[in-house]
């Protein structure tokens, strides 16, 4: 049963998201969720509560999270010399108007895909009549020790040759792949708390990291997410991350945004801007904190800036430059 919805200032919501940020975990009672509500550059807050923890969601959620591989499982991707190897495609899950989920076979049935956390892989297609092969980078949104299997979230964009041609797969067919591509390096423990700023399908490696920290007993990382989205159909693995909070409420929170919201939509209102920042993640000098970005361009023009290329990330810009964090405070995926 959900207890009644309280709206507070946003001075007294900023006020309880840094004790969420500071305190440590509590056990038993209601289970408390913050969503920001943001509108014409303003915000408002609001409180949602959640109901008492269910024994039953806790144990489907952690069947999944939790990898079933054998520790001497052979790795499919291995880096370095090995190339491009083809996977079958094998299921084809419809998500919303523009994006599905795709499953492909990994090599060998007991085989795990050998990704670390967090990196990705490479994707190539040539066409019969492309002059060039297009490649472009996918992070899986399977849990990386899952046997047999991974899965890409991929939306269909209107010039994507890429994800136009995976949308156009059938079961059955090949997708040449690579990798792991590395990106951040992840340890447990390794900061406090990492914020995760995300647009569009940017919230892939997010979730992979997010998967990784909370899979791991030894690990007590807090993550907050903010999530910006064009409706509510567009948000993904919502689900998931629900799911996430119900279990880890006092290390998880997740707010989101839409540009495009309904008139029932009660939630962050526009676009993920500074006022939000400032109020719902931690501050750059509160404790070891590290933001994550990853969108569209629109979304790192006004966050932290682009990077330059793979290696190099760029000189920080943007509301997080603007509300003090550091250049390696900040990690562009």
């Amino acid at each position: 049963m959900f207890s009644n919805r309280v709206f507070r200032p946003a001075q007294q919501l900023s006020g309880h998201v840094r004790r969420y940020a500071t305190e440590a975990p509590k056990s038993g009672g209601s289970n408390t969720i913050l969503y920001g509500v943001v509108g014409a550059g303003a915000l408002a807050g609001g409180y949602y509560y959640f109901s008492k923890e269910n024994p039953a969601k806790a144990a489907e959620l952690k069947q999944k999270v939790v990898g079933k591989a054998s520790p001497d499982a052979k790795k499919a991707f291995t880096g370095g010399d090995q190339g491009f190897i083809s996977l079958v495609l094998d299921e084809v899950e419809n998500i919303n108007h523009n994006t599905k989920k795709f499953r492909f076979k990994l090599p060998e049935e007991d085989n795990v895909s050998g990704l670390t956390v967090t990196s990705a892989l490479i994707t190539k297609y040539k066409g019969p009549e492309m002059e060039k092969p297009v490649i472009r980078p996918y992070t899986p949104t399977s849990d990386a020790d899952t046997p047999g299997y991974l899965e890409l979230i991929i939306k269909k964009y209107p010039n994507g040759q890429m994800s136009q041609h995976i949308h156009n797969m059938t079961p059955g067919q090949q997708l040449q792949m690579k990798g792991p591509i590395p990106k951040y390096p992840w340890t447990e423990n390794k900061h406090d708390h990492v914020a995760l700023i995300a647009g569009g399908t940017g919230i892939t490696p997010m979730y992979q990291l997010t998967r990784q920290i909370f899979k791991n007993p030894n690990d007590k990382t807090k993550v907050t997410l903010v999530f910006g989205n064009v409706t509510e159909e567009d948000i993904l693995l919502k689900k998931e991350l629900a799911e996430l909070e119900n279990q880890f409420p006092d290390r998880f929170r997740a707010f989101y945004v839409l540009s495009k919201p309904s008139k029932d939509w009660q939630q962050g209102k526009g676009h993920i801007n500074k006022d939000l920042l400032k109020t719902v993640i931690p501050g750059p000098k509160e404790e070891n904190v590290k933001i994550f970005v990853c969108g569209p361009p629109a979304l790192y023009e006004a966050i932290s800036g682009t990077k330059k290329s793979p290696a190099d990330q760029g000189e920080l810009t943007g509301c997080l430059k603007e509300l003090g964090y550091s250049q390696d405070q900040v990690y562009k995926f």
